[in-house]
């Protein structure tokens, strides 16, 4: 009898459960033909490195993503801006090999590694920070070329560095000790559409860097344009004929008054912060100063640019080993002198010459300096 009344109150116990199930509104779950037939969702496709940088800049207006085809190199895609200059394309470096530039077209990347001497020195093929960017579709492929260190060498090339002061409007000059610093402004103009016309290539300064250690292929056919002081007769006369003609430029700029607004075509450098006058000794403050002190005002004038570092002008040419020491210590790569000359493999990067373009020298003295 007691093994009959437990099973009765299991079955009643299984009822009274199946009742609460029901009451409670859950239902098992079944499996029906539109479960089986349904379509799994995709997995999204993963963005291109390319696709990725432009959708981590999505908020940046004219941002293109370049991305680079090199032989033996692999290199992320870069952010840049459609109508800026190209902002330091990259330089790689290998054992063995010069790079010989970036090309839009893959076959002038070809014709310039298989003869540099023809075709690598191209302004019209070759891409370089004296570029604008032009980005169809937020997206563009550049092909490097690889070259030799001997073709470099070869090559030979003598890199003059222009170096302006300030300008004029009056075709007889200045008046005063400094009439020589003066150019008179048509020459200029005259002197900008001739490095135009005659298809100048225009290095960069980390470029030139590049070239100095025989790790990059620069053309005999090159010239860096600079100006010191960033003079206001530079800002409203001299530097809107680079923008015109689409000729890049350098602006040693003394910032410690405050860092002077430039056009797309101009690459604002130091002239540092507040050394530009005389010390105890009647020199420049850098030949008066301990490297610490010319680090910091480095440092400082740095800073009002945006932080580029790679070159700088020195007051009046005045430089000695402890200014080279100080622009050591603020990271500065490269100093410009106003010692003549031009810039060969192997010059001293905290020494560069210089070309200086005195009033009353047009075109016909200029081919004289540069060809």
């Amino acid at each position: 009898m007691r093994i009959i009344r437990t099973g009765i109150v299991l079955a009643i116990v299984g009822l009274v459960a199946s009742g609460l199930t029901a009451c409670s509104g859950e239902t098992t779950p079944t499996t029906t033909d539109a479960d089986a037939n349904a379509i799994p969702t995709p997995a999204p496709t993963p963005l291109t490195p390319a696709e990725q940088l432009l959708a981590d800049n999505a908020d940046v207006a004219g941002a293109c993503a370049v991305t680079f085809s090199l032989d033996g190199t692999t290199l992320d895609p870069q952010l840049q801006i459609q109508d800026r200059l190209y902002d330091h394309l990259p330089i790689p470096r290998a054992e063995g090999r010069a790079f010989a530039g970036w090309y839009v077209d893959a076959g002038a990347a070809a014709a310039a590694s298989a003869d540099p001497a023809a075709n690598a020195g191209d302004p019209a093929t070759r891409v370089n920070g004296s570029d604008l960017v032009a980005c169809p579709d937020q997206q563009l492929m550049l092909y490097g070329a690889w070259t030799t260190p001997e073709a470099v060498t070869a090559a030979n090339a003598r890199i003059p560095i222009l170096m302006y002061h300030q300008f004029t409007d009056k075709p007889e000059g200045e008046s005063g000790w400094l009439r020589g610093n003066y150019s008179y402004i048509e020459d200029y103009r005259a002197a900008m559409q001739y490095i135009r016309d005659s298809a100048f290539y225009l290095p960069t300064w980390d470029e030139l860097s590049a070239f100095i250690d025989d790790a990059l292929y620069l053309p005999d056919h090159s010239v860096i344009v600079t100006d010191d002081d960033a003079d206001p007769t530079w800002l409203t006369m001299a530097s809107p004929i680079n923008e015109q003609l689409q000729v890049m430029a350098t602006s040693f700029d003394i910032t410690g008054d405050g860092a002077a607004e430039q056009n797309r075509f101009i690459l604002p450098r130091s002239h540092t912060h507040a050394m530009h006058s005389a010390g105890a000794n009647g020199k420049g403050l850098m030949l008066n100063l301990s490297p610490e002190e010319i680090a910091a005002d480095m440092e400082a004038s740095a800073a009002a640019l945006g932080g580029v570092k790679e070159v700088m002008a020195y007051p009046f040419g005045h430089y000695d080993d402890r200014a080279k020491q100080g622009l050591t210590m603020a990271g500065f790569e490269m100093a410009r002198t106003i010692e003549q000359g031009y810039v060969k493999v192997g010059t001293d990067k905290l020494a560069l010459p210089c070309v200086r373009i005195n009033f009353g020298m047009g075109v016909p003295a200029l081919k004289d300096l540069i060809g």
